[in-house]
């Protein structure tokens, strides 16, 4: 299972995968080149949920579900949050997105 947490400090805002910082996924759509951000509608959180749904589902439903996504989840995420792919994928299912395509 993937973990993915968000904090937002005084030093800085932060995404990890497991530890890692989250790959943007600049090769699927650029929304911003300024990293990511939540709590709010925008192009930094935009990007974040495009990361998000690309690195726990797949690119397939990433660039479509990224708008949805975002207003759905990422605009509700505290300054520290923490989601699993687990997480994702059932939300996505509750908008519609089939079995197969995650």
């Amino acid at each position: 299972m993937k973990h993915y947490e968000g904090s937002r400090t005084i030093d800085g805002i932060w995404v990890t995968v497991n530890g890692t910082p989250l790959d943007p996924r600049y090769d699927l759509a650029v929304f911003t080149r300024l990293g990511f951000e939540w709590s709010y509608e925008g192009d930094a959180p935009r990007q974040l949920s495009l990361a998000l749904i690309a690195d726990a589902v797949g690119e397939d439903p990433a660039l479509q579900w990224s708008k949805p996504f975002m207003t759905r989840v990422v605009l509700c995420l505290d300054n520290d949050w923490q989601l699993t792919d687990d997480d994702i994928r059932k939300t996505l299912e509750t908008m519609g997105v089939s079995h197969t395509t995650v």
